[in-house]
């Protein structure tokens, strides 16, 4: 009897390791949609529609953008932390629903690390730091000196309490320690406006929405938050080479599952995305927004997703930044 019921074990035992297995291969078996917690026609809603266009070539079923935008995404983050942990909901996570948000928020329903299963990082866009042609500034050693000598006299543009913009602007201020002064807008577009129009001496925002706008001189760039130079902009140095060594903000979207997807699943997923992200149509369009791919391992995400909500409290909490 308990030669039979070892037996039973070792069978039970070998059955448990071949189930995921076969549970990738099974998967999907219905449509798949990835939560964005963004507006649609917002640039994560068209990445990934065209991500889940490939997607849905290779794992044989619809991958759909399904936007549910509001309360800086964690709307559209909750929906899919509350979704059954079975490969058919996904999130496009973002450096705010996976980043800003705990420190922005006293209260979130959701938790971003054990809530969720890190799937891949896909594009990280860096953002640029620009100023009104009037300032008598061309780099940023002078834009520091020159705020420096008239402290509380120079002002930045932001999308908005909270928004990476801000972030830029109070690490600055944190790692020079200039006096400047925070103008929140409603959005990205008139904050960028109110630079042109010279409301504000100076702000940061995505390469994607001002490179047309440096180029034609309407305004003038003087250092990319990025590790390496951006290719819509290569002629302008980045913030480390610029004289700040270590300044780095960049908004980014990755793929997440809720947590408690089976292995199988997630490591099925990484791969599929992964090889999309190679395609050269998705190299095309991701390099004409001024962004980045960056896929790797679902480790690799979880490891970066841990450093930016450390790092991002820290600048929130320096600054004592909350939501609107």
């Amino acid at each position: 009897m308990r030669m039979r019921m070892a037996g039973l074990v070792c069978i039970a035992a070998l059955a448990g390791l071949s189930a995921d297995p076969a549970l990738a291969q099974a998967y999907p078996a219905k449509p798949v949609r990835i939560v964005v917690p963004q507006a649609a026609g917002a640039q994560s809603d068209l990445f990934t529609r065209l991500l889940g266009q490939k997607l849905g070539e290779s794992l044989g079923q619809p991958v759909i953008s399904d936007p549910r935008p509001g309360a800086g995404g964690a709307i559209g983050a909750e929906v899919a932390a509350r979704a059954a942990p079975d490969g058919y909901t996904l999130l496009m996570g973002t450096n705010s629903t996976h980043g800003s948000n705990p420190a922005l928020y006293a209260k979130l329903p959701y938790d971003p690390v054990k809530d969720f299963a890190p799937i891949t990082l896909t594009v990280i866009t860096p953002y640029v730091l620009t100023v009104h042609p009037s300032l008598p500034v061309t780099t940023l050693k002078q834009l520091i000196a020159f705020a420096k000598a008239r402290p509380a006299q120079l002002n930045y543009a932001s999308a908005g309490n909270g928004s990476t913009h801000q972030l830029c602007g109070e690490l600055l201020k944190s790692m020079t320690g200039v006096d400047i002064v925070h103008v929140p807008y409603k959005g990205g577009p008139p904050a960028t406006a109110a630079n042109i129009g010279g409301e504000v001496s100076m702000h940061f925002s995505s390469v994607s929405a001002l490179h047309t706008h440096i180029k034609s001189g309407r305004l003038k760039a003087l250092g990319v938050t990025a590790a390496r130079r951006a290719a819509l902009l290569p002629e302008v140095p980045t913030m480390s080479e610029a004289g700040l060594p270590g300044f780095e903000m960049s908004s980014w979207f990755g793929l997440l599952a809720p947590g408690g997807t089976s292995k199988a699943i997630v490591s099925r997923l990484n791969a599929e995305t992964v090889k999309a992200m190679n395609l050269p149509d998705i190299k095309s369009v991701v390099a004409a927004q001024g962004s980045e791919i960056i896929a790797g391992s679902p480790e690799q995400f979880a490891d970066h997703i841990k450093s930016e909500i450390a790092r991002i409290g820290k600048i929130a909490k320096t600054a004592g930044i909350k939501a609107e």
